[in-house]
């Protein structure tokens, strides 16, 4: 798994008019490439009477799995910029579909390449990219006694606390950068005095905002 890796935030579209061209983008994000293709076929259905729907999508830890559709547009000027967005944004499990309504002027080569582009940027730009960075799970047990300042110290952390349970003990359901893993072992160690009980749960990812 990858410790961290960039991917679209949600579901969104924007629009756009190019030399009386209707440019709509269409981005969201899929886990599988069978996900891809039912959102590029909901969107040509739901935009049946445009143009073209170009589409592009990436997907895959490694980025196995890359497609580029025209779409009817001459060859290499919408899916394949659209794809090279994906690329140089580094945005992984993402699909893109531009469609597009013809307005009467014929854009070139080198104007549809920066059309469809663009209308992958703005689509990207509108709807906003998250970083998700893989985390270690921790359960920190300890009596109650320690309840105030730990939780203090955790909540002032770069740590994750997600949850606090009241049990016979108290129990704090913490996550962690998986490089920063020893860290915070030894934190916790230091600032309990060897009073906690430290152990893994699960990895998950969590998801942060990217400017």
């Amino acid at each position: 798994m990858l410790s961290s890796y960039y991917t679209i935030k949600q579901e969104g579209s924007c629009q756009k008019i190019i030399q009386k061209s209707r440019f709509l983008g269409h981005v969201k994000r899929v886990e599988t490439e069978e996900e891809a293709q039912t959102f590029i076929a909901d969107i040509k259905k739901q935009f049946n009477d445009a143009n073209h729907n170009c589409s592009a999508y990436m997907i895959g830890e490694h980025d196995h799995i890359q497609k580029a559709n025209d779409d009817g547009e001459p060859s290499g000027t919408a899916g394949v910029p659209i794809l090279e967005v994906l690329k140089k944004q580094q945005l992984k499990d993402t699909v893109i579909v531009v469609t597009r309504y013809f307005g009467g002027v014929k854009l070139g080569a080198g104007g549809l390449i920066r059309a469809y582009s663009g209308s992958a940027s703005d689509v990207i730009k509108t709807t906003g990219v998250v970083e998700r960075q893989l985390m270690q799970g921790f359960l920190v047990t300890v009596e109650y006694g320690l309840l105030g300042k730990l939780e203090n110290l955790f909540r002032t952390s770069t740590y994750i606390l997600q949850k606090i349970d009241y049990l016979e003990e108290v129990v704090f359901h913490m996550y962690v950068k998986t490089e920063e893993v020893k860290d915070f072992q030894n934190w916790v160690v230091d600032i309990t005095s060897d009073q906690a009980v430290i152990s893994e749960t699960g990895h998950a990812y969590t998801e942060i905002d990217v400017e």
